[in-house]
């Protein structure tokens, strides 16, 4: 990402902002994380899970339990909604 990112720690997440949020990132359980993505129009498939209660901003969850998790298919989806918040 360019220098347009913003990283806005919250008192239960880190906000992750371009002109608007597009991700958050969240300490969910002892062993794992929730990334959140905000998607204006995008099927949920696999590991890409609606949000549900997970947070309002949020449209997509991704649960991270290990950093082997956080692959290309990862990185293609918060490369996309980054893209989206521009």
């Amino acid at each position: 990402f360019g220098s347009d990112v913003e990283l806005a720690p919250k008192r239960a997440y880190v906000s992750v902002r371009r002109k608007k949020q597009f991700a958050i990132i969240q300490p969910s359980t002892k062993t794992r994380i929730d990334i959140g993505l905000n998607f204006k129009s995008k099927a949920p498939e696999g590991r890409l899970e609606p949000a549900g209660s997970f947070n309002a901003m949020c449209s997509h969850r991704i649960r991270i339990t290990g950093v082997s998790e956080v692959d290309q298919e990862v990185i293609d989806w918060i490369k996309e909604a980054y893209a989206g918040a521009g």
